[in-house]
């Protein structure tokens, strides 16, 4: 052997005599970068800063409970649901109720109809609002009477669902109004194209 080898070979078996060949995890928490615990103590407030009170003669306004809104859409995005403290509205896309360009209802359309009407049965719900809306695609005229067709087609089937002659209904067809996606790409025009059912939620 030569001597530059017996060296290289001497140096390598001092390192993994002097390195372990297997790595430990550390035992302790890890967080993320950026949310480790920091030495500092939080800000003190003086409760007695002029700033934090009220000027003499102020009072402080009616408290109010907040509309929180909470929204349920489906895996394929075809149904969403959006419940606030006061109201509850579905909104079902026009390809799940509707042929293309068309405001003839198919018989899975019917299905889901019926379900809200069932909930808007437990919401003991009288007054019912069902808007149609379009993407931009098409003339801006076409679109507020095909919105407006769509809209009657599921208020025909509400209709018939709920027989209660108590309940009004305001229908209305608003076109490419009010879009809720982009409309520079199918999945937002798609979107846009849908049939929104909303009604009071029950008091309680």
């Amino acid at each position: 052997m030569t001597h530059n080898r017996l060296l290289l070979i001497a140096t390598v078996a001092a390192l993994l005599a002097v390195s372990p060949g297997v790595a430990h995890a550390d035992d302790g928490p890890s967080v993320p970068p950026g949310t480790e615990a920091t030495a500092s103590a939080p800000v003190e407030l003086d409760p007695n800063d002029p700033d934090l009170k009220l000027p003499d003669g102020a009072t402080l306004a009616e408290p109010k409970v907040l509309d929180i809104k909470q929204v349920v859409e489906d895996q394929s995005g075809d149904e969403r649901r959006e419940d606030t403290n006061s109201d509850v509205k579905f909104a079902l896309q026009a390809e799940v109720l509707f042929g293309k360009d068309s405001a003839k209802l198919g018989g899975e359309a019917k299905s889901r109809i019926a379900a809200i009407a069932d909930e808007i049965e437990t919401q003991n719900a009288t007054k019912i609002r069902v808007f149609g809306f379009t993407d931009n695609l098409g003339s801006s005229a076409h679109g507020d009477v095909l919105s407006r067709q769509r809209a009657n087609a599921v208020h025909g089937v509400l209709v018939k669902e709920l027989s209660d002659s108590n309940v009004t209904y305001e229908v209305r067809g608003y076109g490419e109004q009010y879009p809720i996606a982009d409309n520079s790409t199918e999945a937002g025009r798609k979107k846009n194209r849908r049939v929104e059912i909303s009604f009071p939620r029950a008091e309680g």
